[in-house]
């Protein structure tokens, strides 16, 4: 009963702020947190085996017994970056992790008139979040966040606060389990004249993972269905195939996008070092976007 139990206030928590329909911002609060994730379709909510899941489903630091930190570059499309880092300890016998997220778009031109721009400016964004997940047995753990928001745009800016709620179920077949999220419930201060409202959306799907002993194989395979509130929902899917503990290489699809599907990557370890990257193409001549992460264990 109280898987139900916990599934049921997220589900809750989606009906209580789906209530408010129209266009949102902070899109970087979409680009994805690590470049595994990212590599296999974005299904982070599934699939993170690591302090990435402080980004995608707070429930799941509860999968590791380790101390780490994580640095991610973040080189999107349109002269979009971003850097992002994270730690993690444990405190009460709790997980408890750290993120931050800063993201810079440069030389925004300003024009009042065709021809020449009268000057140029940065949009600065930056989150910073709090996470800490609880293990109420060896098969169902849940999870919050806390985050908080900046956003500056020329001679505006506006801050907020918001948060995620998340669960983590281990399935009775050894290797399966079922995620659950709901992310980004908050709100923004008025940025000049309205307030900017928060990508909140819902993701759920399993993800499964088995080895091939005679191949030294390790295989990861998950599933993600996403939902922004008040816009469309994606369909998310990511394979991974570790060799040896040494070398991954990684694929993943997302469907309903305008501009990309496929994504690819691998990850190089070490020991407790870890070495990931990412390649998402575009199409529509808007170039790829690059992700670069590097994490310890500890």
């Amino acid at each position: 009963m109280k898987k139900f139990f916990v599934l049921a206030i997220i589900f809750f928590s989606v009906q209580l702020y789906s209530q408010n329909a129209g266009n949102t911002g902070l899109s970087f609060l979409k680009f994805g947190f690590g470049a595994r994730n990212t590599a296999m379709g974005d299904v982070g909510n599934s699939a993170s085996n690591d302090l990435t899941a402080l980004y995608y489903n707070p429930a799941r630091l509860s999968n590791t017994q380790k101390n780490e930190v994580i640095f991610t570059h973040n080189s999107w499309i349109q002269d979009v970056s971003s850097e992002m880092f994270g730690i993690k300890t444990f405190l009460f016998e709790l997980p408890v992790a750290i993120g931050f997220n800063v993201t810079n778009i440069s030389d925004i031109e300003v024009r009042q008139i065709p021809g020449e721009p009268i000057s140029k400016f940065d949009a600065n964004y930056f989150y910073g979040s709090i996470s800490t997940a609880y293990k109420i047995d060896e098969m169902i753990s849940v999870g919050a966040s806390l985050k908080y928001f900046y956003e500056g745009l020329l001679n505006d800016e506006s801050t907020g606060f918001g948060f995620d709620l998340g669960a983590f179920y281990k399935l009775p077949v050894e290797g399966l389990s079922v995620s659950a999220a709901v992310r980004n419930l908050g709100s923004m201060n008025e940025l000049r004249n309205e307030a900017t409202k928060l990508p909140s959306e819902l993701r759920v799907g399993p993800a499964y993972n088995f080895k091939i002993e005679d191949y030294k194989l390790n295989v990861t395979a998950a599933g993600e269905y996403q939902k922004y509130f008040d816009a469309d929902d994606h369909l998310n899917f990511g394979l991974e195939v570790l060799y040896d503990n040494l070398i991954a290489v990684r694929g993943g699809y997302q469907t309903n996008y305008e501009s990309r599907d496929l994504t690819a990557g691998i990850g190089l370890m070490w020991g407790n070092l870890k070495f990931d990257y990412s390649y998402i193409p575009f199409s529509l001549g808007v170039g790829s976007a690059n992700l670069f992460s590097l994490g310890f264990k500890f």
